[in-house]
């Protein structure tokens, strides 16, 4: 923890001081429609990116845990992003026979019997809890008929995953402040939905943060897909994104 001189903590006082590889804290998600456009990108990107978020989208596509094992194949770090939803017994076993294929984390989505069930079985495996998804804000949570504020309902949520065994939680970088001085720092956080400040009213992400933002809150690692994606040149903005990651991380060495 980080103070100033006269012993008031900072805004930077949750940097994250975890043994992570600086190169490591960006996470690219790939979403796109095929697994040949998901090897371009791959190859596009080389080592500008070596962590990769593969959602439901390229599950669709098909090949998908071919594609996971050609990934590790390169020496990627592989963020399993399914989202598993549904009964204990199913999601346990689910959970059970990813640990099959290289993968580092793995989200999971839904009540304390569901997380409980994906701890008991996940092995080596990291299960990230899922609060609230950053798509959503105070009036989608309304529609829900979630009568709570949303920051209290990350940190309960957060609180309970913890409690159960998960190594951490996909949290807003807009509630990550809060997780830490509620929780502490021994567990992980990861947030997507990163944006330049300039861009986050353009797009169906409403709660979102920029890359400096996010990880002086307390992020573990930034997940980034659009910025990427869709820039002129994906592996200069890869590398643009890493830079300002190394700088921030090496003012706190």
């Amino acid at each position: 923890m980080i103070t100033n001189e006269l012993g008031a903590t900072t805004m930077d006082c949750w940097l994250s001081d975890k043994d992570i590889p600086a190169d490591e804290r960006l996470i690219f998600a790939l979403d796109l429609p095929s697994i040949d456009a998901a090897k371009a990108m791959v190859e596009r990107l080389g080592d500008s990116v070596k962590f990769y978020k593969i959602g439901l989208e390229l599950f669709m596509a098909g090949d998908y845990f071919e594609f996971l094992n050609w990934l590790s194949t390169k020496n990627k770090k592989i963020f399993v992003d399914l989202k598993f939803f549904d009964v204990p017994e199913t999601v346990g076993r689910a959970v059970a026979r990813l640990r099959d294929h290289p993968a580092t984390f793995a989200t999971v989505h839904g009540n304390d019997a569901i997380l409980e069930a994906a701890c008991r079985a996940k092995g080596t495996l990291k299960i990230l809890a899922v609060t609230i998804l950053t798509s959503l804000d105070r009036g989608d949570l309304d529609d829900l008929g979630f009568a709570v504020d949303v920051q209290a309902l990350v940190l309960s949520r957060a609180r309970r995953a913890i409690k159960l065994g998960c190594d951490g939680v996909i949290s807003s970088g807009l509630e990550v402040n809060a997780l830490r001085q509620d929780s502490g720092k021994d567990f992980l956080i990861i947030v997507p939905g990163i944006r330049p400040v300039e861009n986050r009213a353009t797009d169906d992400q409403k709660r979102t943060v920029d890359v400096e933002e996010a990880f002086r809150k307390g992020a573990d690692y930034i997940v980034v897909g659009r910025p990427i994606r869709d820039a002129e040149n994906p592996r200069a903005a890869a590398e643009a994104i890493q830079q300002r990651i190394n700088t921030l991380f090496a003012k706190s060495r």
